[in-house]
């Protein structure tokens, strides 16, 4: 996985070709890049985000943001009222306690290498 100016990407290598091809992973927008070597594909790969950003800049367009810190999760409503009795009881919002509880899962979880 690669990254740069938050954006991450997936690689993958097409030996047939002798080519190395990338997209970017986390956003809705299409961004792909190619090099034949590790250094042309890091400069590939930067070239393809800022590509992004200049296009959205000349449209007047905010670049997608490769995460907003929101995100729509569906439970039964068991487990609804399940959490928000717990977040209760802790003197917490639904959002601060499951936040707080998803922190505490995602610390045993690798971080990407950039």
């Amino acid at each position: 996985m690669m990254e740069y100016k938050g954006y991450y990407a997936n690689v993958d290598f097409d030996d047939e070709a002798g080519i190395f091809h990338g997209e970017v992973i986390n956003l809705r927008d299409v961004i792909t890049f190619e090099g034949e070597s590790v250094d042309a594909l890091r400069k590939a790969f930067a070239d393809s985000v800022e590509d992004y950003l200049e296009f959205c800049a000349e449209r007047n367009e905010e670049p997608e943001k490769p995460y907003s810190g929101k995100f729509l999760v569906r439970v039964e409503p068991e487990l609804h009222k399940t959490l928000v009795i717990q977040a209760r009881k802790n003197g917490k919002s639904l959002n601060t306690w499951v936040s707080d509880a998803l922190q505490k899962a995602a610390e045993d979880i690798p971080r990407p290498v950039a």
